[in-house]
């Protein structure tokens, strides 16, 4: 059996079927800072970013492989050049780290999220054996699973899609361990039913689902609406995941609230000012 927590307090449980990728336990733990636990069974391994470990046993090895770690056991130089050029593509790094348990008994290894957020815990079988998400939110998988790029087909896309023209695209069977920022919510559309967000808020979605783009209402509403010129529109049939806080989003918010003159602070919250600090003695 597999066992599987989406929050951290809830439990699902799977049947063992005939898969290729690694058939991993795993537990989520956290509220905002979310890590996840990947218990192994000797032999077992897990794929994850480069620098996104929390830590591990002795018996669990870790190997930093060229590309996505899926080519292991099989492939020569050039399927590991492909799958690290496809990296390279979407920012990630050319390398991937593949932890394996080569000792007795079980093993957990954690991989911690990178900012504020939550951890999708997705089965890539229960998808259609595919999920397209955002280029960044990778953090680990099952031994397996394919790490691979998504081009938006159409221009005006790519151009003004919040992702850019180039998304991220698991491919296999196993489990996925997909990082979003804020509060995240799964929506199911049915076919032909389309819904409207906020471009940098579309998470991850299956690959069933047509994202393209919606003009945001008149060209004064685009002007000084202040969300965008588009809403990407996504049409069903398939499930899509809406993040509540985009990282994009986060690093504005930090950098508009840091000093802009080499200060140490704004003086925010104070009707004085940066003359308040001079008045509580905070100017060095």
């Amino acid at each position: 059996m597999v066992f599987g927590s989406v929050p951290a307090t809830q439990s699902q449980r799977h049947t063992r079927s005939s898969q290729v990728s690694d058939d991993i336990d795993f537990e989520i733990k956290g509220a905002e800072m979310q890590f996840v636990e990947v218990e192994l069974d000797p032999g077992e391994s897990a794929i994850a970013e480069a620098g996104s470990m929390m830590f591990k046993p002795p018996s669990v090895t870790m190997n930093t492989v060229f590309g996505d770690g899926s080519e292991q056991g099989g492939g020569g130089l050039f399927d590991k050049l492909v799958g690290a050029g496809k990296r390279l593509v979407t920012g990630e790094s050319l390398f991937t780290t593949v932890f394996t348990h080569e000792g007795h008994g079980k093993a957990r290894v954690a991989f911690a999220a990178p900012y504020p957020g939550h951890i999708l815990a997705i089965k890539l079988d229960e998808v259609g054996n595919r999920l397209i998400c955002q280029k960044d939110s990778f953090l680990c998988a099952a031994r397996g699973v394919a790490l691979g790029i998504f081009f938006q087909k159409r221009i005006m896309t790519g151009l003004f899609g919040g992702e850019g023209f180039i998304m991220q695209q698991l491919d296999g069977d196993g489990w996925v361990f997909v990082h979003v920022g804020g509060t995240v919510t799964e929506k199911t559309l049915a076919p032909g039913e389309e819904m409207h967000i906020d471009t940098g808020c579309v998470a991850a979605f299956t690959s069933g689902v047509d994202f393209d783009l919606e003009q945001a209402g008149s060209i004064k509403s685009m002007i000084f609406g202040g969300e965008g010129m588009f809403f990407a529109r996504l049409t069903g049939p398939g499930k899509v995941w809406i993040q509540s806080l985009p990282f994009s989003r986060l690093a504005g918010r930090v950098f508009a609230a840091a000093p802009q003159g080499g200060g140490r602070h704004v003086g925010e919250g104070s009707v004085l000012g940066g003359l308040g600090g001079l008045l509580d003695g905070d100017n060095r």
